[in-house]
């Protein structure tokens, strides 16, 4: 029964993913500026959320996940212990991944202004990031390894890690350098690089063992 009930729940994965691709294209392609539900829930943020206790937190946060750096001392701590150095290994090809395709390639190839350059009245509480804002590097970086330890160990560990990425992710709405749609894209995109990454190291580990 456990072993049916697992393999529902990766067959509901795909659908929810496409499902939230698919509502993140519908509101990426809506006008940028201030008439349009991307923008509107940044200005929302921004005018109903913000205030003087959870700003010092969430901007704290948010510059954790600069350059990926909390994840990557993660990555080498797990790297470090023989017990968890597999996981290790996949969280840094994971991370690797994560920055080849979001920030080489998709932030260069759709060129996205960030939301503060364009929304009349939005405000921004850190540092202008130098690249284009869709999609978030925070955001992939942060699940492709919180996805990783979530599949890989104790949902004691797995679990907050999830969340703590998650939490980086609001916190690029909160200080309003990202729309919603670039950190949605982010964790699905961040998601689908831990699963690669996994499948990458297993095809590796399979080729030597039969060397």
């Amino acid at each position: 029964m456990d072993m049916e009930k697992t393999e529902k729940k990766k067959n509901l994965i795909l659908p929810a993913v496409i499902l939230l691709l698919g509502l993140a294209i519908a509101l990426w392609v809506l006008p940028v500026g201030e008439w349009n539900l991307d923008s509107s829930i940044l200005l929302f943020l921004q005018e109903k959320v913000r205030n003087p206790v959870l700003t010092p937190i969430l901007t704290g946060i948010t510059t954790l996940g600069n350059a990926g750096a909390i994840w990557i001392v993660i990555t080498v701590a797990l790297c470090i212990w023989k017990k968890t150095r597999r996981i290790g290994i996949i969280c840094a090809c994971s991370i690797v991944i994560s920055f080849l395709i979001n920030n080489l390639i998709l932030k260069h190839l759709v060129d996205r202004i960030r939301p503060y350059e364009v929304i009349t009245g939005l405000q921004l509480l850190v540092a202008k990031p130098i690249d284009a804002s869709f999609p978030s590097g925070h955001t992939s970086s942060a699940f492709s390894v919180a996805w990783v330890l979530l599949r890989k160990m104790h949902c004691r560990y797995g679990v907050p890690m999830v969340i703590f990425a998650a939490v980086i992710g609001f916190s690029r709405l909160y200080v309003g350098v990202h729309y919603p749609t670039d950190v949605l894209i982010g964790m699905i995109s961040g998601i689908g690089c831990a699963y690669l990454a996994e499948f990458l190291i297993n095809r590796r580990e399979q080729r030597k063992s039969a060397e």
